[in-house]
């Protein structure tokens, strides 16, 4: 009993933000909360459509998700104001996932991916995310974006292209093939919400202090997300103008006006093998996606900093679940985050209600979406392509060494190319080679010029770190002693840490100075240094005289005849 009691104790204790509203929130709070939880629904709700119909799904999944997982990942979360729902990051991995394994593994890898996420929480993991290099970080998030883009270029133009493939080359070749078929009234569509996506004026941009009639104005207006607008004036002008372009309901038939209905995904063991991959990729980018934008919610809210550990098991929650109901993945979304935080919250009942919200929006106004123009929701999502995109760091690159610009550019590349994945694997593997590369570097080898006091010993100074990636400075420095020297002393008082493999480079090196019928000495070494010389056995081999606690201490304690 003992034991088991001692290993739950290192498990994460399952605690949601929201249980700490008990303490201190107020009828003020309250009605804040629900201000910015009606305004994050109505941004969510133009997104949640687009993600989904960007993914190779239907609009509705899009939008059971925002409802199910929004609402669960605030209930549950480790952040006072982030708001879940389907992402944009997620639009071309799930959209690879379903052209190639299909909808109903779609959902089984989002329910393992979720199963994933709640183990790395529970077992403490989330502050390894942290770890992730900010240059990979990068590269594939500007990677993501420019497939996003060239995604939505098939119904920004409206052109006739029955499925788009889900490699680069492949839609590049598609696009250019039909680009002749381009649709009048398409462009003109998409690229009018893009112009009122980008100049409709933000709440965060006001001067509250100004009470000008202008000012007063555009307060009222910044109320209205930009989305919203654009999305209800595109589909108002098809409507009324009867546009000859595709909208929601020519494809897909409209949205039901119901709730999510529960259902069983067709599941087998057999398929679950196939799927590690798609699952390892879902559930490390909702993590890395969740976990930064918690992190951002935090420099933008003086609300207590968000639990990454019980983030993540909220994350994997709403995932389980929302697949039962014909969910997508769904992670931490930045916009609709930030969106929340300008918009006055303070605790997860924003969220909350923001899911809420969606679920009316939906069984009260669901008809209306038949008209939406696929145009619309293109020029939407190309803003929200470039505004995911931190294009700025590539024109800071020369800024930067060797290492981040080549892990950078080689993660852009290789997600554009190949997939999220690869580009990862192989970024964290650039930058593994090249932190090896630099720790090598930074340790070295300096040799002390022969001591009067002791004209037979080789003085040599260890610097840094002793490591697989530095044992050959230490591999040859028999061969560096002088002929006349009957000794080697490594001073080490400024080697900071040392690994087997460092370990192993110096019992070679005292074998071969012992066949020379020379001695190496050790000083000044530090407790990490100490302990595995003396746990390793190279204290034992080196003999009680053999290791000093200093320089001057061996010099005075030794004649010249034990030298």
């Amino acid at each position: 009993m003992p034991e088991s009691s001692g290993r739950l104790h290192h498990l994460h204790r399952f605690r949601p933000r929201s249980l700490s509203l008990a303490e201190g929130y107020s009828r003020q709070r309250l009605i804040a909360d629900v201000g910015a939880g009606l305004t994050v629904g109505i941004v969510a709700l133009p997104l949640a459509i687009a993600f989904a119909i960007a993914s190779g799904v239907k609009p509705e999944q899009g939008i059971f998700t925002a409802i199910i997982a929004g609402f669960l990942i605030s209930a549950l979360g480790g952040s006072s104001v982030q708001i879940g729902g389907p992402a944009g990051a997620f639009i071309v991995i799930i959209y690879g996932i379903v052209q190639r394994y299909g909808l109903a593994n779609l959902l089984i890898a989002t329910i393992l991916s979720g199963a994933l996420l709640v183990l790395m929480g529970a077992l403490r993991l989330g502050v390894l995310v942290r770890y992730i290099p900010v240059s990979i970080v990068i590269g594939f998030t500007n990677g993501i974006a420019v497939l996003i883009g060239l995604s939505q270029l098939k119904d920004f133009f409206g052109l006739k292209i029955a499925q788009m493939p889900a490699d680069f080359f492949s839609q590049i070749a598609v696009l250019s093939a039909h680009w002749r078929e381009t649709e009048a009234w398409a462009p003109l569509l998409g690229a009018a919400c893009i112009g009122i996506v980008v100049l409709w004026p933000k709440t965060y941009e006001m001067q509250r202090d100004q009470r000008s009639l202008r000012a007063r104005t555009q307060r009222w207006m910044s109320q209205l997300p930009g989305t919203m607008v654009a999305l209800a004036g595109a589909t108002a002008a098809t409507y009324w103008f009867s546009l000859p372009i595709e909208t929601i309901g020519s494809r897909f038939g409209g949205i039901p006006q119901a709730v999510p209905v529960f259902a069983l995904p067709d599941f087998s063991w057999a398929t679950v093998k196939l799927l590690l991959i798609p699952t390892l990729t879902l559930a490390m980018l909702g993590a890395i996606e969740s976990l930064l934008c918690a992190r951002v919610a935090d420099n933008l809210s003086e609300q207590p900093r968000h639990d990454p550990n019980q983030e993540l098991m909220a994350q994997g929650i709403a995932n389980i679940v929302t697949p039962f109901f014909g969910g997508i993945p769904a992670t931490g979304t930045i916009a609709r985050t930030v969106t929340n935080v300008r918009a006055g919250a303070t605790s997860p009942v924003a969220g909350m209600v923001h899911a809420l919200s969606l679920l009316v929006i939906i069984l009260l106004a669901a008809p209306l979406a038949a008209h939406i123009p696929l145009a619309a929701l293109a020029g939407i999502l190309l803003v929200v392509a470039w505004n995911m995109g931190e294009w700025h760091e590539f024109a800071r690159l020369q800024q930067f060494n060797l290492p981040y610009r080549t892990i950078l550019l080689g993660t852009f590349i290789l997600t554009v190319v190949f997939d999220l994945t690869v580009a990862v694997e192989v970024g964290l593997m650039l930058a593994c080679v090249f932190f090896i590369y630099r720790m090598s570097q930074l340790f070295r080898v300096e040799s002390v010029p022969l001591l009067q006091q002791a004209p037979d010993t080789q003085v040599m100074k260890l610097y840094g770190s002793l490591f697989f990636g530095a044992v050959g400075k230490v591999e040859d420095l028999a061969e560096q002693v002088p002929a006349e020297c009957r000794n080697l002393m490594l001073d080490m008082h400024l080697l900071i840490s040392i690994d087997t493999s460092g370990l192993d480079a110096l019992m070679q090196l005292q074998r071969s100075l012992a066949r020379q019928q020379r001695r190496l000495l050790l000083c000044g070494m530090q407790a990490q240094v100490a302990s595995l010389v003396r746990r390793g056995g190279l204290a034992e081999a080196l003999g009680e005289d053999g290791i000093h606690a200093d320089l001057q201490a061996w010099l005075a304690s030794s004649s010249p005849t034990q030298r």
